[in-house]
C-alpha cells in the first residue's frame, strides 16, 4: 500500500534509520500519525501545557524559547527532517518551561504519547527507532552544549555557521543573537570580524 504524501518523508526519514523496517511494521506507525498545518506565529506549544506530541517536521521552521523576566530567550531552532517537542514535558508529563512557535508556513506529522507507547508495544522495530532518533537528539544536544562551552562568542557563532549554515538565511539576526545570548549590536560586530578575517586569508 503506497505511502500518503504527507506521510512521505516521516517514512523516508525511518527508512534511512532502519533500513529493514517492514511495510507492516510502518501501517501501525502510520495508523498513530495525525498531520498539523501552523502559519507563521501559531504556537505549538505554549508554556504551562502538557507536550502532548512528538512532531517530525515536514517542512517549515520552529524555534522553542522561555520568557525570562518577560524577555525571549531562544534555546533552539527546529527546521525539516528533524522532531520537535518540548522533550521533558511530554515524557515526564509535566507542564512544559517553553514555548514552540512556527517562523514559517509549517506542517508537521505528530505521534501523541498514548500512540508512541502502544508502538514501543506492538510494533517489533519500534523500540530500535525510539533507540536511533534518541541518539541523534543526543549528538544535536552535543553539538549545542560545545557551542556553549566554547571559549569565545566568535567561536560560538563559527560553530553556528559550520554546523547550522541554513539558520543565516532563515532566522532574523536579533533572533540569532538570543540564541547566541548577545545583543544584535554585539553578533553585528562579531560578523564584521568573521568577515574581515576571511578577505585577509584570501
Amino acid at each position: 500500500m503506497p505511502t500518503p504524501e504527507k506521510f512521505q518523508k516521516l517514512r523516508e526519514y525511518y527508512n534511512y534509520l532502519l533500513p529493514t523496517m517492514t511495510g507492516d511494521s510502518w501501517q501501525i506507525c502510520e495508523s498513530v500519525l495525525t498531520v498539523r498545518k501552523l502559519k507563521k506565529g501559531d504556537l505549538l506549544l505554549k508554556e504551562g501545557d502538557v507536550c502532548k506530541y512528538v512532531s517530525f517536521m515536514n517542512y517549515g521552521l520552529v524555534r522553542m524559547y522561555q520568557l525570562i523576566d518577560g524577555k525571549e530567550k531562544i534555546i533552539r531552532f527546529f527546521n525539516e527532517r528533524t522532531y520537535v517537542a518540548d522533550y521533558n514535558s511530554f515524557l515526564t508529563r509535566e507542564p512544559a518551561l517553553t514555548y514552540l512557535q512556527a517562523m514559517e508556513d509549517t506542517e508537521v506529522a505528530e505521534t501523541s504519547y498514548e500512540g508512541l507507547q502502544m508502538l514501543y508495544k506492538e510494533v517489533p522495530e519500534a523500540n530500535m527507532l525510539g533507540r536511533l532518533v534518541a541518539e541523534e537528539l543526543f549528538i544535536d544536544m552535543c553539538r549545542r552544549n560545545t557551542k556553549d562551552l566554547c571559549g569565545s562568542l566568535e567561536q560560538q557563532y563559527n560553530i553556528l555557521v559550520e554546523q547550522q549554515p541554513w539558520m543565516l538565511q532563515r532566522v532574523p539576526q536579533y533572533m540569532i543573537a538570543s540564541y547566541l545570548g548577545i545583543t544584535p549590536e554585539a553578533l553585528s560586530r562579531i560578523k564584521a570580524r568573521v568577515s574581515k578575517r576571511k578577505l585577509v586569508v584570501v
